[in-house]
């Protein structure tokens, strides 16, 4: 066998073929410049759609296993969400309302308790090394000026923020693209794996269609043991705010639910508002919240989270800590929330084709 019929040389000849081809596009930017525009526009509308078509899939399976026709359980599952969420927003809006006018009017007394304490420490800086003061003086003093301008505009930018938050999910549900797109997947998605494979010489199908069963398997555990995982952790959250009578009960255990979805990073995100309400409430309620939060995340890692997901994804911490550090760097929040479930595909991935090569 010559070197060009070699395995490893023609590997080699690819790489260096791909990285030529990444170097030629980085140079000649604006040809992928509508490409980038268009995945931009239709990013957003696909991954919700696509969230939605795993929640939604059981129950259509669970319909058709009963003799329903497809387009019918389809139909009912868009009946269960809007009722979802029309019984959220009826149950749970007025009471989420209701804490955030409480919020923002205790919002100028909170900020004047900090700057009380921000004098204090100016009064007292002198018990404090030199370099200490200074760190001190500079600091506290930027803190109070910012404090002193800016209450009318953090009470504005809460509000302005919710409303926002608000307004956007309203325009992505009521949008005609996500319930089209979610139809389609819904209608069609046991197509797709026989479409893609029909792609690929007949020998390769067979390997094409596990790998495809394999990644929507990894996907369809994360987003659907995830979602379940973030409602029980902020179920709890609730039982222990209420328990303790935090102030704000509901609008921070559901703060906590939704950044349960975050990996590593979400349940020290959740904890800090907590952490300052139990603060201005009564300063020994932190540590309250801190047990709450530790219990909480204890019975979510220990019990909730390998019931529910299971070892499907196999990803070691450390692997997870190094994924999320790089990703945030790169795309932010955004790359935070997606680099685990696309790291668990790409190895799916790269572990089949490699058993395939061993294979042959």
């Amino acid at each position: 066998m010559s070197m060009l019929e070699k395995r490893w040389f023609k590997s080699m000849v690819g790489i260096i073929l791909f990285l030529i081809i990444v170097f030629l596009l980085n140079k000649n930017q604006f040809i992928l410049t509508p490409i980038v525009v268009l995945l931009k526009t239709i990013f957003l509308p696909f991954v919700v759609a696509g969230i939605l078509f795993y929640l939604c899939r059981p129950l259509v399976a669970l319909l058709e296993k009963k003799k329903v026709p497809r387009w019918i359980a389809i139909l009912v599952a868009y009946v269960a969400i809007i009722l979802f969420i029309y019984g959220i927003i009826r149950l749970v809006g007025p009471v989420i309302n209701d804490q955030l006018e409480r919020f923002v009017d205790n919002l100028p007394v909170m900020v004047s308790t900090v700057m009380d304490g921000v004098k204090y420490v100016q009064e007292n800086r002198s018990t404090f090394p030199d370099f200490v003061q200074e760190a001190l003086l500079t600091a506290s003093t930027e803190l109070e000026t910012r404090l002193e301008s800016n209450v009318g505009n953090i009470a504005n930018g809460i509000l302005g923020v919710f409303g926002w938050i608000g307004g956007f999910i309203n325009t992505i549900f009521y949008l005609v693209l996500v319930p089209f797109i979610l139809f389609y997947m819904l209608k069609d998605s046991h197509r797709f794996a026989p479409s893609v494979a029909a792609l690929f010489p007949q020998s390769k199908r067979e390997h094409v269609k596990n790998i495809l069963k394999e990644m929507d398997k990894t996907i369809s555990t994360y987003i659907q043991g995830q979602m379940l995982v973030s409602v029980i952790v902020g179920v709890l959250l609730y039982i222990g705010y209420l328990i303790i009578d935090l102030n704000y009960s509901l609008v921070l255990a559901m703060f906590g639910m939704f950044t349960n979805v975050i990996p590593f990073l979400g349940p020290y995100i959740a904890v800090v508002p907590a952490f300052l309400v139990a603060l201005f409430q009564d300063p020994i309620m932190a540590l309250y919240v801190a047990i709450i939060m530790l219990v909480a995340q204890q019975i979510e890692g220990n019990i909730i989270s390998p019931n529910i997901m299971g070892k499907t994804l196999k990803i070691h911490p450390l692997t997870i800590i190094v994924l999320i550090l790089s990703a945030g760097n790169f795309m932010g929040i955004i790359g935070i929330i997606f680099v685990i479930p696309a790291y668990s595909i790409a190895k799916v991935l790269v572990v089949n084709i490699v058993k395939i090569f061993k294979e042959e």
